[in-house]
């Protein structure tokens, strides 16, 4: 018989520190069909496949190289012009305006059209304010994502935001969550820290004492942490 696990949410929670992409939001249809349909416009013909591919080399490749990339609103063009850089050379594509092109998909990538909320956002956090909770955004991101979730319509369920280029640090590092606690006004003991990262989420929140659990939407297990595969389950 299954053994039922303890509710994730007891009375000494008074906050929940929820993370973004991946969590609350994800690219649509993906990047490498997105990254795809755009570099046909510079003469560049590669599947969504391969491009997503290429783009996850690029990704690991770029947060090894520059971890703190999102730390401002200058380091974020930069890092981000490293990101789709790197992924053509992963494909070994040449395209004779480059820059062009990644203008083009770090505009695209501020509009709503091209993200999707996942199905359990809206009625989980309804709920989980409706119970008296605190819901707080603790992101890695750039000057994008405010007015990406207000045109989303989930930017008016957060009280507090800790955005890496606005604070200055990035998940896992300590700052980022000791910012977020700042803002909540609580205790490392009274927060919940939810994501989709083991190392930037779970581990980060962690190490300054905040409880945390990991999303894991794709049902993949490849670490000995314990996961929820919905939102709905902090219910």
């Amino acid at each position: 018989m299954r053994r039922a696990r303890p509710p994730l949410l007891d009375t000494n929670i008074k906050v929940i520190f929820l993370d973004a992409g991946g969590t609350l939001l994800h690219p649509h249809p993906s990047v490498g069909a997105i990254y795809s349909r755009v570099a046909r416009r510079y003469g560049l013909r590669v599947n969504a496949d391969r491009m997503q591919l290429a783009f996850r080399v690029a990704w690991k490749k770029c947060h090894k190289t520059e971890p703190s990339g999102q730390t401002s609103p200058t380091t974020a063009v930069a890092w981000w012009r490293h990101v789709v850089f790197s992924t053509l050379d992963a494909l070994g594509a040449e395209m004779d305006d480059r820059e062009s092109y990644f203008q083009e998909l770090y505009e695209l990538f501020a509009r709503p059209e091209v993200w999707r909320l996942y199905p359990d956002v809206h009625a989980t956090l309804d709920a989980l304010r409706s119970r008296g909770l605190k819901l707080a955004l603790v992101s890695n991101w750039d000057t994008r994502l405010r007015p990406l979730l207000k045109e989303l319509d989930i930017a008016r369920y957060f009280s507090a935001f800790s955005i890496s280029c606005e604070v200055g640090a990035e998940k896992p590092e300590a700052a980022i969550f000791r910012h977020a606690l700042k803002c909540a006004r609580v205790s490392p003991e009274a927060a919940l820290h939810v994501g989709d990262s083991p190392r930037d989420d779970v581990r980060g929140a962690q190490a300054v004492g905040i409880r945390a659990m990991l999303l894991e939407r794709d049902h993949k297990t490849a670490h000995d942490i314990v996961a929820i595969r919905s939102l709905k389950e902090l219910l």
